[in-house]
């Protein structure tokens, strides 16, 4: 198959931006390929979120990790869990520290009524990466089923984004969801006295990288086994399918797609509500 410049799989009758980024309406084919096949989405929601919260003074109580913190009167997690549970996926499997599950599990059922679907918890682990493997060996999936990543703290993901990953993901094994770049991208060096550049990108050239992130579960299986092997820790899921020689498609993500780390993301996602 051919590739486009950024090096994502490429069918010439097929519609996309500038830069090879599938827009989600191009990128959209029939969700079920199969009357059997499964699609899991996984939400790791195991990180303290340290950028957006403050440490407590003597005696006051510590702030809720940023998945927990409340989004219009309604913690993140739960906006998060309203889209996939609106969405074609027929499993949800949240990582969650070892601490927080019993509590999170109990305040979910003030929500039920937006969330029809069964939601799992498992264990999260100390970095993104694991969190993610414990939820994989917890899901029952055949190699074909489609198995989606998605950031606890990127509640305005749409349906439209969704379908369109888990579309790509079935015809080419992986796919993210991404905005092109808008900024120059440069290329640093660290030292002493600051950051130096040592190269600048072309834009056409470069995807900022959102959220879902869909695979193949042999695909991502594979990937995450020989990441383990090897001791390889990535910075996201694409990362480690990307190292197993597995190319990834790339569909148009959305600028409301935020991922809510600091006091600023969260100031943006209330205006983003109410809008």
């Amino acid at each position: 198959m051919p590739l486009c410049k950024m090096g994502i799989p490429w069918n010439p009758e097929e519609p996309r931006a500038a830069n090879g980024v599938l827009s989600p309406a191009n990128s959209r084919g029939p969700v079920y390929l199969s009357p059997h096949m499964k699609m899991i989405a996984i939400i790791p929601a195991a990180g303290l979120g340290t950028r957006m919260t403050v440490p407590p003074g003597k005696g006051k109580k510590a702030a809720p990790s940023k998945q927990f913190v409340d989004l219009g009167g309604t913690p993140i997690l739960v906006h998060t869990l309203r889209k996939f549970a609106a969405s074609p996926v027929s499993e949800i499997f949240v990582a969650l520290r070892k601490n927080e599950i019993a509590d999170f599990q109990g305040r979910l059922a003030e929500y039920e009524k937006g969330i029809q679907k069964k939601v799992h918890f498992v264990e999260g682990g100390e970095h993104r990466q694991h969190s993610v493997a414990n939820a994989l060996a917890a899901i029952d999936a055949a190699e074909e089923d489609i198995v989606l990543i998605h950031d606890a703290v990127r509640p305005f993901v749409t349906n439209e984004i969704i379908e369109a990953v888990i579309s790509a993901a079935q015809k080419y094994g992986a796919a993210i969801a991404g905005m092109p770049a808008v900024d120059t991208v440069k290329q640093v060096e660290r030292t002493a006295d600051g950051a130096l550049v040592t190269a600048t990108f072309p834009r056409e050239r470069v995807v900022m990288a959102q959220t879902p992130q869909g695979f193949r579960y042999g695909v991502l299986k594979k990937a995450f086994d020989e990441a383990t092997a090897d001791g390889f820790l990535g910075t996201d899921e694409a990362s480690l399918v990307e190292r197993s020689g597995h190319q990834v498609a790339v569909v148009m993500g959305s600028p409301r797609n935020i991922k809510i780390t600091t006091p600023a993301d969260l100031e943006l996602a209330e205006f983003f509500l109410k809008s």
